[in-house]
């Protein structure tokens, strides 16, 4: 009979692991202030504090500080109070909701949207709901998909097909395998976060028209920043129509929190219906609804936030190529580079933090392969040249100091 105490014993050995292998995950303790993104204030274990420059933040454009959202925020808060007071189906639905529903459908050119508390859980839900939907549905998704959409294809109970990234031919082979009359649906992103690359979209909206499959498109790390009003890859390459669900955040470009799906009304009515991560959880807040209502309609009219925001990524890439430091460059906002060791990268993430206030935190195993540990740099609009100047210097130092390889620059 296993005892209490063997298994806690199994926590410690489980944590132990990840302190000897250099993965184990710290929280640092910032406070944002208000006016002053990305700048912020590391409250230090010791009690003191010290100023730092945010560069690991997903708040894109800073949209989280921007005034427009605030004031929407405000007003909503003195209007309707803090939380939404239960489900969207008992009582959690309110205007505020519904505003951002409508907002989030013009954005993306559909009939409507779903609202859920999280884009993870908008992943999880719809896709685990949708084999309920479609009997016998065969979803064929991408080996690079976020965690949230694997999970959701595990926990449906259907069929599954995991095709080789961005890999058209072989989602071919795996499409052409299967019988013709089952249902079918390709679920891919957009931009995959760490590497920066981008799905080949309009290749795999050829092959859904050619094989009679739905697509689902995960934009969350594009919303806000691409297309003529930030609705993402798809908007920037026309392609909208021809994607049937799209997944966004409303906590990344968009600066708010929540998550959600934009397709016809039958699919949002469906999913809203049958899917339990909708049915049985609180609603958004109306205040942050408000938030993300006004910034999704800010950025729809801010072509310069957009222009800049990739001035600055292409800026410090140029700038740490310059160094022979290992970039990954697929020509997105995102800004790997690789260490290649986890021990190493938590060395130098804590280093560029104590020592010249650079928050940057390590991105390790499982969320990247062994071996392609990096530090993950997100450049915003306001991420000024002093900002990218300190931190290319830092950089620089610390590959010195910590004897890393460079790339040589090609002639």
């Amino acid at each position: 009979m296993t005892c209490k105490t063997d298994m806690l014993d199994k926590f410690d050995a489980a944590l132990d692991r990840l302190h000897e292998e250099g993965r184990y995950r710290t929280f640092i303790d910032i406070e944002r202030r208000k006016g002053h993104f990305p700048h912020a204030v590391w409250m230090k274990p010791d009690g003191s504090e010290q100023d730092i420059t945010v560069w690991c933040g997903n708040d894109y454009l800073g949209m989280g500080q921007h005034p427009v959202v605030l004031e929407a925020m405000h007003e909503a808060l003195e209007a309707t109070g803090a939380g939404s007071g239960g489900t969207r189906n008992i009582s959690g639905t309110t205007v505020y909701h519904k505003r951002l529903e409508a907002e989030l459908a013009d954005l993306h050119g559909k009939d409507a949207a779903l609202l859920f508390t999280s884009a993870y859980i908008a992943n999880d839900a719809t896709l685990s709901t949708l084999p309920k939907l479609l009997p016998g549905l065969i979803i064929y998704s991408d080996e690079l998909n976020h965690a949230s959409m694997i999970e959701g294809i595990r926990r449906n109970g259907g069929a599954k097909r995991v095709f080789r990234h961005n890999d058209v031919a072989h989602l071919r082979e795996l499409l052409a395998a299967d019988d013709p009359a089952t249902p079918k649906l390709i679920a891919f992103e957009s931009i995959y976060s760490m590497d920066g690359d981008f799905g080949p979209i309009r290749e795999l909206c050829d092959l859904a028209d050619e094989f009679g499959a739905l697509t689902y498109l995960d934009e969350v790390h594009a919303v806000g920043m691409y297309g003529p009003r930030g609705g993402g890859v798809a908007e920037r390459d026309g392609l909208m129509d021809r994607i049937d669900i799209i997944n966004g955040t409303l906590g990344k470009a968009f600066g708010v929190h929540g998550g959600y799906i934009a397709a016809s009304a039958k699919i949002c009515d469906a999913v809203r219906s049958y899917a339990p991560g909708f049915i049985f959880t609180t609603s958004l807040p109306p205040v942050v609804a408000a938030g993300a209502a006004a910034s999704v309609a800010h950025l729809k009219q801010d072509q310069t936030i957009r222009d800049q925001h990739q001035t600055n990524a292409r800026i410090l890439k140029m700038r740490l190529k310059a160094l022979g430091l290992p970039i990954i460059d697929h020509g997105s906002h995102i800004v790997p580079v690789i260490v290649g060791d986890p021990k190493h990268t938590k060395m130098i993430s804590d280093m560029l933090l104590e020592q010249y206030g650079v928050y940057v935190q390590p991105i390790n195993y499982p969320t990247v392969p062994r071996g392609t540990e990096r530090l993950r740099f997100t450049p915003s609009p306001v991420h000024g040249p002093k900002m990218i100047d300190g931190l290319v210097k830092a950089m620089d130092g610390l590959w010195n100091h910590c004897e890393l390889n460079r790339q040589e620059l090609s002639a």
